[in-house]
């Protein structure tokens, strides 16, 4: 940011009173931005034990698959989100169970939060957002083209927890390969 929001001024990049790191801090009429993480929501949506993935025709990513899922807007919950994000992927309507992973991805700043959800009857296909919506059993999932590394890491522990026979919910942190 090199304006302010508020007066327009140009900020300054610094420590403000009380903060412990760099902010843009307007001198002028003294806001402070504060450039906080992006949630991510989406779904792992279920239908007849297969799991229901979009392949993007956006990017990033693009013809790749993924669970259905994006950034949060204002004014709505997660579970909204999720449920948005999933009839704009998939044109489906999906019927949210509890939350099932958050994976925390500190270097890119955002928070990847899935629920659990089911479909009542196969009625999704492609969109503007997605080129492909298929239904995969789970033996049949197409791991080497998995967009991202949190859907990677959902549909594993999603697998895990059928092999166990219990659900729980998980939190985990995807680090940068080094």
């Amino acid at each position: 940011m090199r304006f302010c929001p508020k007066c327009g001024n140009q900020v300054e990049c610094k420590i403000p009173p009380g903060d412990n790191r760099d902010r843009a801090v307007c001198p002028t009429c003294d806001h402070i931005d504060y450039d906080n993480p992006n949630v991510i929501t989406g779904t792992l949506p279920i239908f007849d034990n297969k799991i229901l993935l979009c392949k993007r025709s956006i990017e990033p990513r693009l013809g790749y698959w993924t669970l259905p899922a994006g950034f949060m807007e204002n004014q709505e919950t997660t579970k909204e989100g999720a449920l948005r994000e999933t009839l704009e992927e998939t044109g489906s309507h999906a019927i949210c169970g509890p939350a099932f992973s958050m994976i925390n991805i500190p270097h890119i700043n955002q928070i990847h939060l899935f629920y659990l959800a089911t479909l009542t009857k196969a009625d999704f296909h492609p969109t503007e957002e997605s080129s492909d919506v298929a239904l995969f059993e789970y033996d049949q999932i197409p791991w080497d083209d998995i967009a991202f590394s949190s859907v990677t890491k959902t549909l594993k522990l999603y697998l895990q927890d059928i092999e166990n026979g219990q659900f729980q919910f998980h939190e985990d942190t995807i680090y940068p390969v080094t």
